[in-house]
């Protein structure tokens, strides 16, 4: 009788081979599973093992088994002398002395994503955005650009600070501490707001102007052949461009250095 017991559950088993299959471990767990029926067994195809070892998708325990394999299973019964077995593709009863015991699955929670790093002082470039009316996204990418948010940042040429106040900047706009963020940030911003409305909102010329000064570009009446200066207005133009195409399906227009018309 347990001959034959044991004879039904490897002929069930294998009658579910016509259920999807993967190969996944069947090298890891076929051999001890082998030598667990192998005394038992019936002539078994490849694709038994591929069902007997498949791992859906689904949540499932596993059935540790006299020899310590473990079968994967989504629910069992005991009955009796038997236990049945739910897998893939239907069920099957195997001797209960077979069956050591029942282990859930471990499964780990994903680590939550990180969420993105902050921009340094993302308050005061809104608030001085909002004052202004300059696009906070510009003002942002400036600061990275000019200092990457050292506020005690200092050039060769006495530009200082977050936004990179040239003397004539500081005493314009009345900066009592070049090296506070408020202040420097709001002063930035209002002379970029001064000369987007003097470029008729051409962001090239007006990035040029704030780098090399207005003088520079009326000279040369466009963005001024400099390669420190066409970098820079380039890496911004062009970053903020490829910011607004990831976030909108078309991205507003952004002039780049080489499509400026000449001032008249």
């Amino acid at each position: 009788m347990r001959t034959f017991l044991r004879a039904s559950w490897q002929e069930r088993l294998l009658s579910l081979t016509r259920c999807s299959a993967s190969a996944y471990g069947v090298r890891r767990l076929g051999a001890a599973f082998l030598r667990a029926v192998g005394r038992y067994a019936l002539p078994l195809s490849l694709a038994f093992w591929v069902a007997l070892f498949i791992v859906p998708g689904a949540r499932a325990d596993y059935a540790v088994l006299r020899s310590g394999a473990r079968l994967r299973i989504t629910g069992y019964e005991t009955l009796g002398a038997t236990v049945r077995l739910t897998v893939e593709g239907g069920t099957v009863e195997i001797p209960a002395d077979e069956l050591v015991s029942v282990e859930r699955e471990e499964i780990f929670p994903s680590a939550p994503a990180n969420p993105p790093p902050a921009t340094p002082y993302a308050d005061l470039i809104a608030a001085a955005s909002k004052a202004y009316g300059v696009d906070e996204e510009l003002i942002t990418a400036v600061i990275a650009v000019e200092s990457n948010f050292n506020p005690k940042a200092v050039s060769p040429k006495f530009a200082r600070g977050l936004m990179q106040l040239r003397p004539e900047v500081v005493a314009q706009y009345g900066v009592t501490d070049v090296f506070d963020p408020q202040q420097n940030i709001n002063a930035g911003t209002r002379y970029l707001k001064e000369l987007l409305e003097k470029y008729n909102q051409d962001l090239a010329l007006s990035l040029a102007a704030y780098n090399a000064g207005p003088d520079r570009v009326a000279e040369y009446r466009g963005v001024p052949p400099y390669p420190q200066t066409q970098k820079y207005v380039h890496r911004i133009t062009q970053g903020l461009k490829k910011k607004k195409s990831a976030a909108t399906p078309q991205a507003r227009g952004i002039s780049d250095p080489a499509h400026s018309a000449p001032q008249p």
